[in-house]
């Protein structure tokens, strides 16, 4: 955990994270951003949040992503867990709640890091 918040990347690819205030994503980016990471929306109406521009699926983002955060249900976690294999990414996070041992496991074998059930705004602060 400590090494994809301290040397991870600063692009995060927030999968879930649209415009809806009220929801999570939202403020787990806004504190994201306030410690200096970009936050790309991922969400199928690809809104602009925080300032960024969004985008349908991780495939359609035309820039490398160090890490993808995930605000998506255990159910659809590990197919957006294969996506950031596929796309390049670093790192998976899977926000709190989200969990998935096999996609935990397929992403450790592809060499990237991963995070479950935990959240970056609530770790973020903790590391100083």
């Amino acid at each position: 955990m400590r090494e994809i918040l301290r040397r991870g990347g600063d692009t995060w690819a927030v999968v879930g994270l649209s415009a809806n205030t009220s929801r999570a994503a939202y403020g787990v980016a806004a504190v994201l951003q306030r410690y200096g990471k970009r936050v790309v929306p991922v969400h199928p109406k690809a809104e602009t949040v925080h300032g960024e521009r969004g985008y349908a699926s991780l495939a359609d983002i035309p820039f490398p992503v160090d890490v993808v955060d995930v605000f998506v249900n255990s159910r659809l976690a590990g197919a957006v867990a294969d996506e950031a294999v596929a796309i390049g990414a670093k790192a998976v996070w899977f926000q709190l709640g989200v969990i998935d041992e096999q996609a935990y496991e397929r992403t450790r074998a592809a060499g990237l890091a991963m995070v479950m059930d935990r959240c970056p705004a609530i770790e973020i602060p903790r590391l100083g």
